[in-house]
């Protein structure tokens, strides 16, 4: 019973979320949704902020698959895959844009989100440079910092910011500019 009102609460967060964005999300919109009281989602959650950073964090960073195929090609473009469906899932194209326009309003939720979305999933995605370096795919002088910003920039900007689709080739195009940059 527990845990079945988490999970309402979690999806209620979500929901709402998507809705009205963080900055006018309240406790008690996302307990209505739920059907639940406050206290219920106060027990679990002191704030707003901790709600967020625990709920997006959990969803975000689980939603980062760093598959290991055996090659640098193949692991860049599961992870490219991987992360276009994360990407295009209803709610989050609606979140991931407001939350991200909500952290250059507000520094406390910046900060929070940089430490338990952004840097746990760039953690994650060093294991795909890693393992590309162990298998001489890649130098060891390589800029790990620079990869991963390679991995993640060019496809969060075609499918957050001008909302392009993919066409069926897509991921190995780019797949293959990502590794000619990571070997330049």
């Amino acid at each position: 019973m527990q845990q079945d009102t988490t999970d309402a609460i979690a999806a209620a967060f979500f929901e709402e979320l998507a809705e009205v964005g963080y900055g006018r999300l309240s406790i008690e919109a996302v307990a209505r949704r739920a059907g639940a009281g406050k206290a219920a989602v106060y027990r679990r959650w002191p704030s707003k902020l901790a709600m967020t950073a625990e709920l997006t964090s959990a969803v975000a960073v689980a939603a980062i698959d760093v598959p290991d195929t055996g090659t640098l090609h193949g692991d860049i473009e599961g992870y490219l895959k991987n992360g276009h469906a994360a990407l295009v899932h209803s709610l989050a194209a609606k979140i991931i844009p407001d939350l991200l326009a909500e952290t250059f309003r507000n520094p406390e939720l910046a900060e929070v989100l940089k430490n338990t979305v952004r840097d746990p999933r760039r953690v994650k995605a060093t294991q795909i440079v890693q393992r590309a370096i162990r298998r001489g795919e890649l130098g060891r002088d390589v800029d790990i910092d620079m990869c991963l910003d390679f991995l993640a920039g060019p496809l969060y900007w075609r499918i957050t910011v001008i909302q392009t689709p993919t066409g069926a080739d897509y991921f190995t195009r780019l797949t293959e500019r990502i590794i000619a940059a990571m070997k330049a």
